[in-house]
């Protein structure tokens, strides 16, 4: 250890008592975290590039301080889902600490992992008060029974007015208009599903027509127009 010639010529003072750090909730636990394999948890953050025309979320899944579980999803950026496809390969069996250091790429998946690294560190994990945590395969629970991604498209112009792409239930086939010329309802297909029927045997036709569905006066509608031609 190297000291300034200033402070060599210093006489010492003793220090008080040294305390330790606030303690965080860790899993159903106060810790006095000293070092990273006293951190565990769940958490999410979300990030964006520095152009702002993607962005990221990343659910990791901590245990003594080893990323378990890592579900990462992008929007916006065809060079950021391959990004986070070699994240996935790159981030689990890591420290936390490890994992903020490991070179990602993709802008956004870097401020994601710096976002959740904050949670991590200031005990303000989604399993923070969860006693033992979440197991590893939480991080699926965000994506549903179909393991897709919750998607929200909409689009809209001042002359032509708002279109609706796709939404929680899926990806929009077909508006329905009442006769004023505004939005009541619509027709939508569930993705996940059909391909999870066609998945088990099903035609392509009948797994289709198994997994449409439509939502508000969808039945009233005067017209009906797709969403991305008319």
């Amino acid at each position: 250890m190297q000291y300034a010639h200033e402070l060599q010529s210093m006489c010492p003072i003793q220090r008080g008592d040294l305390h330790p750090s606030a303690p965080i909730p860790v899993e159903g636990r106060w810790v006095n975290p000293k070092d990273v394999i006293a951190i565990s948890g769940l958490s999410h953050g979300v990030g964006a590039c520095a152009p702002q025309q993607g962005a990221a979320k990343l659910t990791l899944n901590v245990k003594d301080g080893i990323v378990e579980e890592v579900l990462i999803e992008t929007i916006g950026c065809s060079g950021m889902t391959h990004s986070a496809a070699m994240a996935s390969e790159i981030l689990t069996g890591k420290t936390i600490l490890e994992a903020m250091n490991t070179d990602l790429v993709c802008d956004a998946i870097n401020v994601a992992m710096r976002e959740i690294f904050l949670q991590f560190a200031y005990g303000r994990t989604q399993s923070a008060f969860s006693e033992g945590g979440l197991e590893v395969g939480a991080a699926l629970e965000d994506l549903g029974k179909t393991q897709r991604s919750q998607v929200g498209t909409s689009y809209s112009t001042r002359i032509k007015g708002p279109r609706y792409m796709e939404v929680a239930e899926g990806y929009v086939t077909q508006l329905a208009l009442d006769e004023d010329g505004e939005i009541i309802g619509y027709e939508y297909l569930n993705l996940g599903k059909m391909m999870a029927q066609i998945s088990n045997g099903v035609t392509a036709d009948e797994a289709l027509a198994n997994s449409k569905g439509t939502y508000g006066r969808f039945d009233e509608a005067v017209k009906t127009v797709n969403p991305r031609q008319d």
